[in-house]
């Protein structure tokens, strides 16, 4: 079991250091420049988002994984429905920190085909987030998962947290709650 658990999490880190590191840095060497344009000092304001990006999505594994009792991956997915912390304000909030951290890699590397691979990374994330994580939560978490869609956005988080009817303080929603 452990070592499946150390295959998972290779992969897993595979994935996200090839769209948030590798790609981009394969990007900023290709050197395609779309127009030219010098942020100066302000560049530097790209660690922001890339630093917020990037304890997003290691907070947000740790949830999936130790609240979540699985990992991540579509192939070893949460068996817990997690509900709590960054969750009780966004439904994908790995997906929001990944792409924040390519913002902040666009700015700092002034780089334009960085910022489209951003968009083009939300477009990806959004079809896959509607076409399959949401049809097999549904089906997985039924009328718990329904009413946290209904009220918790997708993408832009809410200003308050998620609490009604379930509680979004260190506890997870069992698959039959009520």
């Amino acid at each position: 079991m452990i070592a499946i658990r150390v295959v998972v999490w290779m992969a897993i880190v595979l994935v996200h250091g090839s769209v948030i590191v590798l790609i981009p840095y394969l990007l900023v060497c290709a050197n395609i420049q779309l127009f030219s344009g010098d942020l100066g000092i302000f560049r530097w304001l790209g660690f922001l988002p890339i630093m917020l990006g990037g304890l997003i999505v290691l907070w947000s594994v740790w949830d999936l994984t130790f609240t979540g009792k699985g990992t991540p991956a579509p192939f070893d997915p949460p068996k817990e429905f997690v509900v709590r912390r960054l969750y009780c304000f966004v439904r994908n909030p790995m997906y929001l920190g990944d792409l924040l951290v390519l913002v902040g890699e666009s700015l700092l590397f002034e780089s334009a085909i960085l910022l489209i691979y951003a968009v083009l990374m939300l477009c990806v994330f959004h079809l896959f987030v509607v076409l399959h994580e949401e049809p097999t939560l549904k089906r997985k978490f039924g009328e718990p998962y329904e009413r946290y869609r209904e009220a918790v956005p997708r993408w832009i988080p809410a200003w308050r947290p998620y609490q009604q009817p379930l509680v979004c303080h260190d506890r997870v929603a069992p698959k039959d709650f009520k």
